[in-house]
C-alpha cells in the first residue's frame, strides 16, 4: 500500500510540474504578446513596413510566375523570327528578341539590361549547362548595308564582360555585318559573334546558340540536356 501511495503521490507531483510549467509558458507567451502588441500600437509604422513588403513579395512571386508561364509559351510556341522581322525592330526591341531567343533556349533567366550605363551589357542569361551569358547587341535598320560592327564594339564587350558582369560567354549579336579584324579580335580574346548568317540561322530555328558557337565553354554543372 505505502508503494502504490508512494507511486501515485509521484505521478501527482509530476502532473503538477508539468502543470506549473504549462502555466509559466502561457503567461510568458501572453505577457510576451501583450509586450508586442503594445510596442507595435505605438511604433505603428513597423506594420506599415511589414505590409508594404509583404505586398512587395507577393507582387515579386506573381511576377516570377507569370515570367515562368510566359517562358514556357514561348517555348511550346517554337518561337521563330525571321531576318526581315528583325530589321524592322527598334533596336530595344531587338535586345527583346534576343532574349527572348535565350529564354527559348532554356535560359529561365534570361532579362534585358541594356541601356544607359549598361557597361556593354544588353543580355544577361544563365543556360542550362550553368554558364553565364553577356550578350551585347547592335541593330541595324538597314541589316546588312548598314554600318559594319568593328573593332571598339568588340573592345568595349572584352573590357566588361567578364570583369564586370562575370560572363563564361561574352557574345555581340548584330543583324549587320562585321568587319574583317572584329573577327580576328575577337578570336583573340575568346569572344563571340554572331553576324547576320548565325543570327539568321538561330532565330528561324530551334538550336540553341551554344551549338551553333564554335570553343563556347564546357558546362559548369550537368543538365538534363546533357
Amino acid at each position: 500500500m505505502r508503494r502504490r501511495t508512494r507511486r501515485s503521490s509521484r505521478r501527482q507531483q509530476q502532473r503538477d510540474a508539468r502543470l506549473i510549467a504549462f502555466t509559466v509558458v502561457a503567461a510568458a507567451g501572453i505577457g510576451l504578446a501583450v509586450m508586442v502588441v503594445n510596442w507595435l500600437l505605438v511604433h505603428w509604422w513597423v506594420l506599415v513596413v511589414v505590409l508594404v513588403l509583404a505586398v512587395l513579395a507577393g507582387a515579386g512571386w506573381l511576377y516570377n510566375r507569370q515570367q515562368r508561364v510566359q517562358w514556357e509559351a514561348v517555348r511550346a510556341q517554337g518561337l521563330r523570327y525571321g531576318l526581315p522581322q528583325l530589321d524592322a525592330l527598334h533596336h530595344t526591341r531587338f535586345e527583346d528578341a534576343i532574349r527572348e531567343l535565350m529564354r527559348r533556349d532554356g535560359c529561365r533567366d534570361a532579362q534585358r539590361v541594356g541601356g544607359r550605363g549598361d557597361l556593354g551589357a544588353d543580355v544577361k542569361a544563365t543556360d542550362p549547362y550553368g554558364r553565364r551569358w553577356v550578350i551585347q547587341c547592335k541593330h541595324r535598320r538597314n541589316g546588312a548595308r548598314g554600318s559594319a560592327v568593328g573593332t571598339p564594339d568588340l573592345q568595349v564587350l572584352n573590357g566588361t564582360a567578364r570583369q564586370v558582369h562575370g560572363a563564361d560567354v561574352a557574345v555581340i549579336v548584330t543583324n549587320g555585318r562585321v568587319t574583317g579584324p572584329a573577327v580576328t579580335f575577337a578570336k583573340q580574346q575568346r569572344l563571340h559573334v554572331v553576324d547576320r548568317q548565325t543570327l539568321a540561322v538561330w532565330a528561324s530555328g530551334s538550336r540553341p546558340l551554344w551549338e551553333l558557337l564554335r570553343a563556347v565553354p564546357p558546362p559548369r554543372r550537368p543538365s538534363s540536356l546533357s
